[in-house]
């Protein structure tokens, strides 16, 4: 994709053509169709025009039939040139004058003008120069072209063609059609922008008494002003009288010694395409949603994946296994027959491929899904908001990019998040120890208390029970390792319960960070490219009217 190019030497033409492309590039199946055609022949335009004679200024004569447009044309060049007659003639192939030839050759090829004379007689600027003397308007190709509302396709094509490459745009009007909706809406009101190089000529001027000519004039004017043009150039004249021709030709004749023409008519066209490439867009930046908004992307996922279920089956499974490292041994074994809800899950396998692991999370039903389609959807409306419908609809393309593969991607993530599943508490082992030495103490206690029994039955004789506090040893062992087994194991059992709550807000913590890392790379990153470009595409839209 092109960008600006930084140099010094290019000229604000070329900025503002470099511009364009970037915009037309970046604008591409978002903007209209026909705009970003219109924009890459203009481009191809301005670069072949570019290459071709820059001392030529092509200036083309334009009108209805029976304005008088080729009468117009011998009365300026001074010599009868163009065909014309007196019952509605009509110019069926473009006629060049040639004031200059060297150079104007490669040109006319271009603009397919095959009806070529080269003129002796100067076009002269009566405005003095340094020394005196008047400049003389060399290097200009005043074009005679086909009637605009011919009846013929191929004549209004031609003219069509042609009013979109001439550098100056002469628009002849007559008297009797110069109000005419067609004149103005097809042709002179599309060109508008174009005001710096048109110029609009009221021809036959004699066919109105003295005092209709100034409100005519008035009229047209008003017309062209309701037309786009802002400050007509707007002149009477009469190719049959000569009246206002002088005054025709010095208008021409400044136009070609400024030399300037060709870039004012390449600069507007830029801005006219611009303009339709902006239209509908109030060209302000787009920014992406604010943290609050990723964060309700990122839990609502999450709650579409399943977080809330692997959650819970953390919590279960810690009590679980600390059931079994620090419950009564004899009775540990009721832990060891219940199902291990993280292993159901397939949460808590060991050496397993990160590519290839995946939970055994149930697969996301319909209310899952549209709750998934939902957040992305109410991201992207957020992202696009304020800009053009074209642009809303490639953000919102842009968030369901991953769609397809978002729920595989949410349950990977959770698959391989360190959710602890296979770590112990530290104090697992040491509420183990003591469980077993007040087990054994118990039990020793009972086969203390066993042979006594027997050394009583066959009458043996054995020394005095010791005894504390009046209450014999080995009773003591019995019933303290039982009660304090039983008594360790119930405040275990609340103790894992706090460890199991803390153990299950670590594990959210870590699934919604891993959540929120898919969020990114499949919604997030997208939309955010896509914002980027908007945005640049609305730089250089800015670049390219200026």
């Amino acid at each position: 994709m092109s960008r600006r190019r930084e140099t010094t030497t290019a000229s604000p033409l070329e900025l503002r053509l470099e511009a364009l492309q970037e915009a037309t590039e970046l604008g591409a199946e978002r903007i209209d169709a026909s705009v970003g055609e219109a924009s890459w022949q203009l481009l191809e335009r301005a670069s072949m025009r570019r290459t071709l004679s820059a001392e030529h200024t092509v200036v083309g004569f334009f009108g209805a039939t029976g304005s008088g447009k080729s009468s117009l044309f011998n009365a300026v060049t001074g010599e009868d040139i163009a065909r014309t007659a007196a019952t509605r003639p009509t110019t069926s192939k473009p006629l060049a004058g040639i004031w200059g030839r060297p150079g104007s050759d490669a040109l006319l090829d271009w603009l397919a003008v095959h009806e070529r004379h080269v003129l002796d007689s100067p076009l002269r600027l009566e405005k003095k120069g340094i020394f005196g003397s008047e400049k003389e308007a060399t290097g200009l190709i005043l074009l005679d072209l086909p009637d605009f509302d011919s009846t013929m396709t191929a004549n209004r094509e031609i003219a069509t063609k042609l009013a979109g490459k001439v550098d100056i745009l002469v628009w002849v009007l007559d008297p009797q059609k110069y109000a005419d909706a067609a004149v103005h809406h097809d042709f002179i009101r599309p060109l508008a922008t174009h005001g710096t190089v048109t110029l609009v000529v009221l021809n036959q001027i004699d066919k109105l008494r003295e005092n209709e000519r100034g409100p005519v004039i008035d009229s047209l004017r008003s017309i062209l002003v309701a037309d786009g043009l802002a400050h007509p150039k707007l002149l009477g004249v009469s190719a049959l009288t000569g009246e206002g021709i002088d005054a025709l030709r010095q208008e021409i004749a400044g136009v070609v010694t400024e030399r300037g023409a060709t870039t004012r008519r390449l600069s507007a066209d830029v801005a006219a395409i611009a303009e339709k490439m902006g239209a509908g867009s109030s060209l302000v930046e787009l920014k992406l949603p604010a943290e609050p908004t990723k964060k309700a992307l990122t839990t609502e996922l999450a709650e579409a994946a399943g977080v809330d279920t692997v959650v819970s089956a953390v919590r279960r499974s810690y009590r679980l296994d600390a059931h079994k490292k620090t419950g009564w041994p004899l009775t540990r074994w009721l832990a060891k027959v219940r199902p291990d809800p993280l292993r159901r899950l397939n949460l808590k396998s060991a050496d397993v491929n990160p590519t290839l692991n995946r939970t055994s999370l149930p697969i996301p039903g319909a209310a899952q899904t549209a709750q998934a389609d939902s957040a992305v959807r109410r991201y992207a409306e957020q992202a696009s908001s304020g800009a053009p419908a074209a642009w809303q609809g490639s953000i919102r393309r842009a968030s369901r990019s991953g769609r397809e593969t978002l729920p595989d991607e949410l349950d990977q993530a959770i698959a391989n998040t360190d959710i602890g599943a296979r770590t112990g508490a530290w104090w697992w082992p040491v509420v183990s120890v003591i469980q077993w030495i007040s087990l054994v103490t118990a039990l020793a206690g009972a086969l203390w208390l066993g042979a006594l029994f027997a050394a009583q039955y066959f009458q043996f004789t054995l020394p005095e029970v010791p005894k504390i506090e009046g209450f014999p040893v080995p009773t003591l062992m019995v019933v303290l390792g039982i009660l304090l087994g039983i008594v360790l194991g119930l405040a275990m059992g609340v103790i894992a319960r706090i460890g199991a709550a803390g153990r299950a807000r670590k594990a959210r913590k870590a699934l919604t960070r891993a959540v929120a890392t898919v969020a990114a790379r499949s919604v997030i990153e997208p939309v955010g490219a896509e914002i980027t470009r908007h945005n640049q595409f609305i730089g250089a839209l800015e670049r390219a009217s200026k």
